[in-house]
């Protein structure tokens, strides 16, 4: 069986066999971890493949519309499927500690969903055409949605729904720029510098633009299509890792990459004037949102508005589109990635242990739990762009790229979000060091007041002190392990060579 299609299987028949084991929770976890090595195993065997040939492809699969489910990897596919992979097994592990610590409900259906999630996920990721990558993205917002509405809460259903308003209307949205895109180029497959005919005119070609950065740009969460992912901070915190570092944004701001460099191509995405418009998009989220996480005092909502700043950086990547600026977005996909999902694991932590969940509530915070805020000042370090963390390395191609390109002003938004960043965690890691803790404070929680030095079960400290680990090694060694750097830098260079010349226009 062609491998691209069974690293998509492998999760669909484990989410089946979840369901049926349901009542049996060793049985239950035990096919998750299992499809998640399994499918982690396959995405990294395709690694020296790509590398040495360019493409994995597999045979397309007829369907009744007329278009085929067309699965081809590629470096920037295989680099989302990496990290996607490769962080459903470590979030497996920490889901099992905070659903049993939590003593959550309805868990069977949690793990089968989340199963379903990252089959849509590979689906995205492995698309060869854009009929495809319509399907498994579709596929992703309903199978995202049981995991918002888990804990089936007033505050839940909410958040579920204005989840699902949002990222079905930006499906109908994309649906009409796949049609379009299909009747001007049938097939639609992508290809590095873009698949769409120059001589369509941008009369045609700049709407067709902004149909894509709707369908794509709300679960990319870009300024003003994001209300619905601080909303979604109802959901467990591992749904949160989901929603941030694994899948749902990633998706997003991997669709804009998809787009700009594999159906427009950089050069006419210049030359309609898309370009301009992304950058202008990117450069308001960016500074908007950091602004807005400084006054936010719950802490998950906190992270949602640090990831819709952060996330940005890989849209305004793709609007500059120089080889460096690409490669930097790209590599930030796997950056922001480990870095984000630390946060939220340190924050689920906090809130199973020591039941806490205000930024105000952190005093003295690392007497009580070491491991966890040690992660957490990784996590938020890589993020303010500190040199030697993971974080730093994207930034630092960003701004040479923007500088390529002749955008010195670029950077000075990079600088500024770096220093926004630090303001609003660094209090948080003052606090926590540096700070006595307030055993007076009245949510602390379940006669855990005065034990000091618990971190939260090893299932969860585990997973988090790992990608904080990791958040360090590909810091000082980027391609250390899957070739990540690599892999960026490879996407980059073919579409680009394949666009035209960088730079806005």
């Amino acid at each position: 069986m062609d491998r691209p299609l069974l690293v998509i299987l492998v999760s669909l028949v484990a989410a089946v066999l979840i369901r049926l084991v349901g009542n049996r929770p060793v049985l239950r976890e035990t096919c998750t971890f299992v499809a998640a090595v399994t499918k982690f195993g396959l995405v990294v065997s395709m690694v020296p493949v790509v590398l040495q040939d360019g493409v994995v492809e597999s045979v397309p699969i007829g369907l009744v519309i007329g278009s085929p489910l067309h699965f081809r990897v590629d470096a920037l596919g295989l680099l989302f499927a990496l990290v996607a992979s490769g962080l459903w097994l470590v979030t497996s592990v920490y889901s099992v500690g905070y659903m049993r610590a939590d003593n959550s409900p309805n868990q069977t259906g949690y793990f089968a969903s989340f199963a379903v999630c990252l089959s849509a996920t590979m689906g995205i990721a492995f698309a060869g055409n854009l009929p495809t990558f319509f399907v498994f993205y579709e596929i992703l917002t309903l199978a995202t949605y049981p995991l918002v509405v888990h804990n089936r809460t007033e505050a839940a259903v909410a958040g579920g729904r204005k989840y699902l308003v949002y990222t079905l209307l930006a499906g109908q949205a994309l649906l009409v720029a796949v049609i379009w895109s299909s009747v001007l180029a049938p097939g639609a497959e992508f290809r590095a510098g873009g698949f769409l005919p120059a001589d369509a005119g941008t009369a045609v070609l700049l709407p067709l633009f902004l149909f894509f950065i709707i369908g794509v740009g709300v679960k990319a969460a870009i300024m003003p299509l994001h209300g619905w992912l601080p909303a979604a901070m109802v959901a467990p915190t591992p749904v949160s890792a989901l929603l941030h570092a694994v899948a749902v944004v990633k998706a997003g701001v991997f669709g804009v990459l998809r787009v700009v460099g594999y159906v427009f191509g950089v050069d006419l995405f210049r030359t309609i004037g898309g370009a301009g418009l992304l950058a202008v998009a990117a450069v308001v989220t960016i500074l908007v949102a950091s602004i807005r996480a400084l006054g936010e005092t719950n802490l998950k909502r906190r992270l949602a508005y640090s990831t819709i700043g952060q996330l940005s950086y890989v849209v305004l990547g793709a609007a500059i589109g120089s080889v460096a600026a690409l490669a930097g977005a790209m590599f930030y996909l796997v950056a922001h990635a480990f870095m984000k999902i630390t946060l939220f694991f340190a924050a689920g932590a906090i809130h199973i242990e020591k039941h806490r969940n205000k930024v105000s509530e952190l005093r003295g915070m690392a007497q009580e739990m070491p491991v966890t805020m040690a992660a957490f000042a990784v996590g938020a370090s890589g993020l303010a762009g500190i040199p030697l963390f993971v974080g730093f390395i994207g930034k630092w191609n960003l701004g040479l790229g923007a500088l390529d390109a002749g955008y010195p002003l670029f950077v000075f938004v990079l600088v500024t979000s770096g220093l926004l960043n630090v303001m609003y965690f660094y209090p948080i890691l003052y606090d926590g060091f540096f700070r006595p803790p307030d055993h007076n404070n009245g949510n602390a929680g379940s006669g855990r007041v005065g034990r000091l030095s618990r971190e939260a079960r090893w299932t969860m400290s585990m997973p988090l002190a790992v990608t904080a680990i990791v958040t360090i090694l590909l810091g000082l060694a980027p391609d250390l392990g899957f070739q990540f750097y690599q892999l960026a830098w490879s996407a980059a260079t073919t579409v680009v060579s394949a666009g035209g010349e960088p730079g806005l226009p």
